[in-house]
């Protein structure tokens, strides 16, 4: 824990009336409040290389700042200077874990705690999933770690939202992890081979050669989570399978984590039909994204409808990821919230007979296809 000491800043302190205000400038007088940083903490780690991390709490509070020693100075709103003291208290926690601070780690705890969430970004942000080779997979989003915990509490969960919200990879990672303690025998990993219906026969070369580029994503993510060596060995004897979404029919799936990737181009049927094979000791995960459907004109997704149809059934869980969610590059995620906004602009307004005819019609995504990337 820091230490805090508070006090009123005098009236010379405080701007000129009539100066303009910032977005975080208060009416009421900025205070100084006083944290004495622990001594067993290293100052370099909460502030930053070149007070990296220090420079971005500053911005994005609108306060000052100052360091002397182990002692911090912060000069500003009361309430957002109170937000900065529970930041660093939660910085300083993660810090005793042994989890080294980064610019991302640190936007996301401000995140965090502006949501006003009961849960703290320390337990969020250093909760350990799986390591391997010396990578550690935690959640980074608060959405993230309610999502993992819904699959240690339920047979059944989908988990639905845009490119980049770890849908698919924090999934494979509670596999991994389910597997290696012996709580399943197995693991399959299956999606819709082919954008389009699975037409795999106009596609050149073997039926491997046909299949594989659709599945290459989910063996890139067994590649950040396992020793390269013993994934053919895993493989071959079958405790590792990659399939297409095909080869589940007919099968009853016992003591095994299934995971269906890219359920948004599933028909009803073929959501129907892979739900079914669930067996004793089995869980399942889908994930997909209902805003990038590649299914034929007249194909309804078996995601979109699914919530509907299982949204009061004991033991299934629906988990939403949003743009705030997204840990690609930042950009990604305004890249999301920019299509959202477009959709619901065309969802509630007709669009202008110039604007591109097609994209505004119903039923019409307005994305089109995509690539094969890996959620």
């Amino acid at each position: 824990m820091v230490d805090v000491r508070t006090a009123a800043v005098t009236q010379e302190d405080c701007p000129a009336q009539g100066a303009p205000m910032s977005e975080h400038t208060s009416p009421h007088p900025p205070h100084q409040h006083t944290v004495t940083v622990p001594a067993s903490i290293p100052m370099v780690s909460l502030l930053g290389p070149h007070d990296e991390f220090l420079r971005i709490v500053e911005r994005e509070f609108g306060a000052d700042i100052h360091a002397r020693g182990n002692t911090l100075t912060i000069t500003g709103d009361p309430a957002e200077a109170a937000m900065i003291e529970r930041l660093l208290d939660e910085l300083v926690t993660l810090i005793r874990t042994g989890q080294g601070l980064s610019a991302e780690l640190v936007e996301r705890s401000i995140t965090m705690l502006r949501t006003e969430t009961q849960e703290r970004p320390a337990d969020v942000l250093s909760l350990n999933i799986l390591s391997n080779r010396g990578r550690t997979i935690r959640p980074k989003t608060l959405n993230q770690k309610r999502y993992v915990d819904a699959i240690d509490k339920h047979t059944i969960v989908f988990s639905i939202g845009p490119a980049g919200t770890g849908k698919t990879y924090l999934a494979m990672a509670k596999a991994v992890q389910a597997l290696q303690a012996k709580e399943v025998n197995r693991i399959i990993l299956t999606r819709p081979a082919v954008e389009a219906g699975e037409r795999l026969g106009f596609l050149p070369g073997t039926l491997s050669e046909k299949v594989d580029p659709y599945l290459r994503p989910l063996y890139d993510a067994l590649h950040d989570m396992l020793d390269p060596e013993s994934i053919p060995k895993l493989l071959t004897a079958g405790t590792i399978e990659v399939a297409p979404l095909a080869y589940m029919r007919g099968r009853t799936l016992n003591d095994a984590f299934i995971i269906l990737d890219e359920a948004q181009n599933t028909s009803p049927e073929q959501m129907k039909m892979f739900l079914t094979r669930l067996g004793f000791g089995s869980r399942m995960v889908v994930t997909g994204d209902i805003t990038q459907v590649d299914l034929p004109d007249g194909t309804r997704s078996g995601l979109r409808i699914v919530r509907g149809i299982l949204g009061e059934v004991p033991d299934v869980h629906f988990s939403v990821l949003d743009a705030h969610d997204v840990v690609r590059h930042r950009l990604v995620g305004r890249i999301v919230a920019a299509y959202d906004t477009y959709e619901e602009r065309l969802r509630t307004s007709p669009p202008d007979e110039g604007s591109g005819g097609r994209t505004g019609q119903p039923g019409r995504q307005p994305d089109g296809h995509r690539g094969q990337g890996s959620r």
